[in-house]
């Protein structure tokens, strides 16, 4: 891995050949791994960044899924879906036959699998949309930089779904930070505060595996925690403010309020985490998921020694409130498309965007922060770096044994800050 000081992040693009750069009237082929909301709200948006791309192939193992992602894209996009039946997977192994048929490969399953699913990919010399977080812990970190420089080698593009890298109200306002509007950065605060969602019960006979994947947002193992899951968007735009200098060090606090149902399985519903920077600075970060009467927000502000940024406050941006001759930019495009219709151009056009690195290291500053949640003590960059906690098993099968397991009366083992120690 990069040091901390050295990794820069980067949305520049490199003019290069790659392995497989399509003329403009010719088809290009995709493949979609991992069928459910986002999966398919991914796939809609890569079809609809040109005629000519079709999708060729699915893979989803739980029952009935990828059939109605199929449904839902034949009624959007006619002409676009050639999937015949044989080309409609069910079990995890079946990626590879996938992969096989595509130029581009879509990988939208939970978080846990994508390190291995990325490797492959790269492996098969396929261009990748792949869904943050791009892994769940530091040894899935370590693997995706690790095929991330194989990916540069072949001159294939990857594009991470942090949107916000794509749209224009963050471009400008981030723009404006790098050039100074308001001086030398000194503190900031970033937020997903949101409502709560219920877990799946189990149903009768259904085994523990398919239990786990199923309800997949619940287990460590499988999401991150949400800590991950959804508040990497805002991490990783604290990455690119400071210009992907990393945090030294963590700490911070974090528990279960309202999950108390076995369905909860191992995550948190609340973590706040203040994150010191080598310069002094301090990001603090905050997340929930308790609902009720709680406060909502999500949104990044940054407080420099001329003022301060507020970017998506309430779906608007401003530098310092507005000062005289400040500039108010509101984002009126929709960034899931963006960044489909930056990655199709490129493979148009023959040119190589690699969003791999920084999504890996904003995922990391996520597994950070958790890991400063689940033990309660400081961690410092080198501690989360180098850290040999590895939740996933590779290549899943129904086979698989899940790595957590309930006890007798149901219930999974949850961290418990001050006795859970960090690995």
């Amino acid at each position: 891995m990069t040091t901390r000081r050295s990794f820069l992040a980067t949305t520049a693009l490199s003019a290069a050949t790659h392995a497989f750069a399509a003329p403009k009237d010719s088809d290009i082929r995709i493949a979609l791994i991992g069928c459910g909301g986002r999966g398919t709200g991914a796939c809609n948006q890569a079809l609809s960044a040109g005629s000519t791309i079709k999708l060729v192939a699915v893979v989803d193992p739980l029952e009935g899924k990828a059939q109605a992602a199929l449904d839902i894209l034949k009624a959007k996009h006619e002409g676009q879906v050639d999937v015949p039946p044989d080309q409609v997977f069910t079990n995890f192994e079946d990626y590879t036959k996938a992969f096989a048929l595509a130029d581009v490969v879509l990988i939208t399953t939970p978080p846990g699998p994508r390190p291995f699913l990325f490797e492959q990919a790269v492996k098969a010399g396929k261009h990748v949309f792949m869904e943050k977080p791009v892994a769940v812990d530091a040894s899935g970190v370590r693997r995706v930089l690790a095929a991330s420089e194989e990916a540069k080698k072949k001159k294939l593009n990857v594009c991470v779904g942090f949107q916000r890298r794509y749209q224009p109200g963050y471009i400008d306002m981030i723009d404006r930070i790098h050039t100074g509007e308001i001086g030398d950065l000194v503190f900031g605060r970033v937020y997903w505060n949101g409502t709560s969602r219920p877990g799946f019960p189990r149903l009768p006979e259904e085994s523990e595996l398919h239990y786990q994947i199923r309800n997949w947002y619940f287990f460590t193992w499988m999401s991150g925690d949400h800590i991950l899951e959804q508040h990497c968007h805002n991490l990783d735009v604290a990455n690119w403010v400071m210009k992907g200098v990393m945090p030294i060090r963590a700490v911070g606090q974090g528990g279960r309020q309202v999950r108390r149902a076995r369905e909860n399985g191992t995550i948190f519903d609340h973590h706040t985490v203040e994150f010191e920077y080598e310069s002094g600075m301090r990001i603090l970060s905050q997340c929930c998921q308790i609902g009720g009467k709680c406060a909502r927000d999500v949104s990044e502000h940054f407080h420099g020694t001329k003022g301060a940024a507020d970017l998506a406050n309430g779906g608007k941006f401003l530098i310092n409130g507005q000062p005289p001759g400040g500039k108010r930019t509101r984002n009126k495009e929709d960034p899931y498309q963006l960044e489909h219709d930056a990655l199709f151009e490129n493979i148009r056009t023959g040119k190589v965007r690699n969003d791999a690195d920084y999504a890996a290291h904003s995922t990391l500053m996520g597994v950070m922060g958790r890991m400063a949640t689940y033990t309660g003590q400081i961690i410092t960059w080198e501690q989360a770096q180098n850290s040999q906690e590895n939740l996933v098993p590779d290549n899943i099968t129904w086979a698989t044994e899940p790595p957590v397991k309930p006890d007798s009366e149901g219930w999974y083992p949850v961290a418990i800050p001050g006795t859970t120690m960090p690995m």
